[in-house]
């Protein structure tokens, strides 16, 4: 199956994930460690994440080391931040028309 950028960040876990291998590189032992799931289900959340490209592992000795692909994420990230600036005067002018309605019953 083909994976996007946005079936990995889909997943909470994934995302989590990513925030946490955005400063630091770390062993995928390190990774599953960090979470309350068992380390097969990490696993599979990062073969996911390596098949999207977000992530890929350097071999340093028996260690398998994560490291986030950040450029990967750009596309995401435009889109994201594409609605954002319409969503957030959405929100701004239901904001003021709440504040008017305050101000009327006060």
């Amino acid at each position: 199956m083909r994976r996007d950028v946005f079936q990995a960040i889909a997943d909470p876990v994934r995302r989590d994930i990513i925030d946490i291998l955005a400063n630091n590189e770390l062993t995928v032992n390190e990774v599953a460690e960090k979470f309350d799931i068992s380390r097969p289900a990490v696993s599979k959340h990062l073969k996911i994440l390596d098949e999207c490209g977000i992530l890929s592992f350097e071999k340093k000795g028996r260690e398998r080391i994560c490291k986030v692909n950040t450029e990967t994420l750009v596309p995401a990230f435009l889109w994201i931040e594409k609605y954002n600036k319409a969503w957030q005067s959405r929100i701004d002018s239901f904001e003021n028309y709440i504040n008017k309605l305050k101000s009327k019953n006060e």
